[in-house]
């Protein structure tokens, strides 16, 4: 006879862990060092998760690290907020990878952020290395 508590215990385990999974990056390049590095994965929080709003773009500060669609890269970009400005009414921000010596080339509007990453005593939260998992299989 099937133990349906056992059942039940491994169905919220795995909808625990794709829960989980939805709020990891893998970081792909070493623009961010020595914050985290290429295969750390971050922990994030998202403007959208299946119609929760963990944290409004709008909020952001100088110093936070985060996730946003680039218009100069086909990938999420993971960088630090460095200046915020207001041009013709619409508020846009200055990011850069802490490791880079420019900007990113373009200033970024607050609907291109699509997470932020969490912190905890200001450090970021990162596993290290298991990334490169994701890397390898990704090809990048």
């Amino acid at each position: 006879m099937t133990n349906y508590k056992e059942i039940i215990g491994y169905a919220v385990l795995i909808i625990v862990l794709l829960i989980a999974s939805q709020h990891l990056n893998v970081v792909v390049s070493g623009s961010m060092e020595p914050v985290f590095y290429r295969g750390d994965i971050v922990v994030v929080e998202k403007t959208n998760f299946l119609g929760i709003h963990e944290f409004d773009p709008h909020d952001v500060k100088v110093g936070d690290i985060v996730v946003y669609d680039a218009v100069w890269y086909n990938s999420p970009v993971v960088h630090r907020i460095i200046n915020i400005t207001e041009i013709n009414g619409t508020t846009y921000y200055e990011i850069k990878g802490d490791n880079n010596q420019k900007s990113d080339p373009y200033y970024v509007k607050a609907e291109q952020i699509q997470e932020r990453v969490l912190t905890f005593n200001d450090q970021p939260l990162i596993i290290p290395k298991i990334g490169y998992i994701t890397i390898m299989l990704r090809g990048f």
